[in-house]
C-alpha cells in the first residue's frame, strides 16, 4: 500500500508541475528547481485552456512564421502532455515575452521561471523590454494567484506568441486557447 501512495504521489507532483514552469531556453533539459518548487499546486489552480481574450493593446503579428489555422508541433513542456503535441494556431502576435518568478496571491511556494508573460500582461509596463530584476504587477490570470501578484523578470524574449488548441500527448481533454508557446517553440509538422 505504501508503494502505492509514492507512486500515486510521484505522478501527481508531475503532472502538477505545471504550466510555466519550463526552464528550456536552448537547453535540452528542463531545470528541475523550477519544477520542484511549483509541485504544490494542484490542477484547479492551472489554466490549461483559456477564454481567448486578449489583453489590451496586443498586435496581430504581421508576418508570423505559423499562420492562424495551421499545424505545428511543440518543444515547449509547460506542463505534461504539452511537449510533442500537434498544435492549431489559433493566433499569433507579436510582443515581448517574459518569464518570470512571483508568489501567487493565494498563498503558497513561490513559482519560479513561469513562462509566459506578455508585455501586455504586466501593469503599466509600456513597449520597452524589462530588464532582469525588474519587479513588475502580473495582470495575467493563467493560473489561480497569479492576476494581482507582484512579479520579478527573470529573462525577456521579444517574440512572435502564439495561443494554440491542442490535445496533451498523456491524454484528456483537448486544452483550447492555451496562452503562450513562443515561436521558438514551435516547428513544422
Amino acid at each position: 500500500m505504501r508503494k502505492q501512495w509514492a507512486l500515486i504521489g510521484a505522478a501527481a507532483m508531475i503532472a502538477l508541475s505545471g504550466c510555466g514552469n519550463d526552464a528550456k531556453n536552448d537547453a535540452p533539459s528542463q531545470d528541475a528547481s523550477s519544477t520542484m518548487d511549483n509541485m504544490s499546486m494542484n490542477n484547479d489552480e492551472m489554466n490549461h485552456s483559456g477564454s481567448g481574450e486578449m489583453p489590451q493593446g496586443l498586435k496581430k503579428a504581421a508576418n508570423p512564421a505559423f499562420k492562424v489555422g495551421t499545424e505545428a508541433m511543440m518543444s515547449a513542456d509547460h506542463m505534461p502532455g504539452m511537449k510533442g503535441a500537434k498544435a492549431t494556431i489559433v493566433g499569433a502576435y507579436d510582443t515581448i515575452a517574459y518569464a518570470v518568478n512571483y508568489t501567487p496571491t493565494t498563498g503558497g511556494d513561490p513559482v519560479k521561471n513561469h513562462k509566459w508573460v506578455i508585455q501586455e500582461e504586466l501593469k503599466d509596463a509600456g513597449d520597452k523590454p524589462l530588464d532582469k530584476g525588474t519587479k513588475v504587477i502580473l495582470e495575467a490570470d493563467h493560473m489561480k494567484g497569479m492576476k494581482g501578484a507582484e512579479a520579478t523578470i527573470e529573462s525577456a524574449e521579444p517574440t512572435t506568441v502564439y495561443m494554440v488548441d491542442y490535445t496533451p500527448t498523456t491524454g484528456g481533454d483537448p486544452v483550447k486557447n492555451h496562452k503562450w508557446v513562443t515561436e521558438s517553440e514551435l516547428s513544422a509538422k
